[in-house]
């Protein structure tokens, strides 16, 4: 899953970048209204983390922008969004919400209840209820990152595992490399042309064949109705 942090306290966003990539999720920062908008405009993410007192502005400007823009197309104005400031109001925090944002914690923050936040704000635009995913006789743990097979632990690499969460998560759609890059990898991940390929190729020793399909010169997905799938 990949966050976006809008933060210009430079301590604070390396910070929450190296506890949230410690948690699995990939991490871009940037520290003002024009860099976020820039980065939306660019890049799909799953999540915003949104400071409020910004150096070029408010970062609220940047929430209204998001939600009024267009369907279909980057930015995504459905994207959750988390407002993170020191602003500890009541007033403020509604007025927040009312703009759009979907939640709201003022700092300091505890980085594990931040991170639960985050992981179900995300389970809730995916429109799913449970905090585990169940893929045939899979049973993947976000939170954990652990993955199950009857019970029984599997052992998966982070990138083995962030794979196949986002297959799961799309499932039964279908997604390009790129766009499994773009869940997987930030700016600064150095990236070989055929890592998803290798990640589904060893994915595919581990959990067998049928689980990850290829639709060829498009990508890949995890077909519905796989056997052990609850009725």
């Amino acid at each position: 899953m990949r966050v976006l942090v809008v933060e210009d306290d430079d301590g604070i966003a390396q910070g929450l970048k190296a506890h949230l990539r410690q948690q699995g999720w990939a991490v871009d920062v940037t520290d003002g209204v024009a860099g976020a908008w820039a980065a939306l405009r660019a890049e799909p993410f799953d999540l915003v983390l949104l400071d409020l007192g910004l150096a070029d502005g408010d970062g609220a400007q940047v929430l209204r922008q998001l939600r009024a823009a267009p369907e279909g197309r980057l930015p995504a104005p459905g994207t959750p969004v988390l407002i993170m400031t020191a602003r500890d109001q009541v007033a403020s925090r509604i007025a927040g919400l009312d703009m759009g944002a979907d939640d709201y914690v003022t700092k300091p923050f505890d980085p594990g209840e931040l991170a639960a936040r985050m992981r179900a704000l995300v389970r809730r635009a995916a429109g799913r209820a449970q905090a585990t995913l169940q893929v045939g006789d899979l049973q993947i743990d976000p939170a954990a990152r652990t993955v199950q097979r009857a019970g029984l632990p599997l052992e998966l690499s982070a990138r083995e595992f962030g794979v196949l969460l986002a297959l799961a998560e799309a499932r039964p759609r279908v997604l390009s490399r790129a766009q499994i890059e773009a869940r997987l990898y930030s700016w600064d991940n150095a990236l070989d042309s055929n890592a998803i390929e290798v990640h589904v190729h060893h994915l595919r020793r581990k959990l067998g064949d049928g689980v990850i399909r290829t639709l060829r010169g498009v990508g890949y997905f995890v077909p519905e109705n796989l056997p052990g799938d609850r009725p």
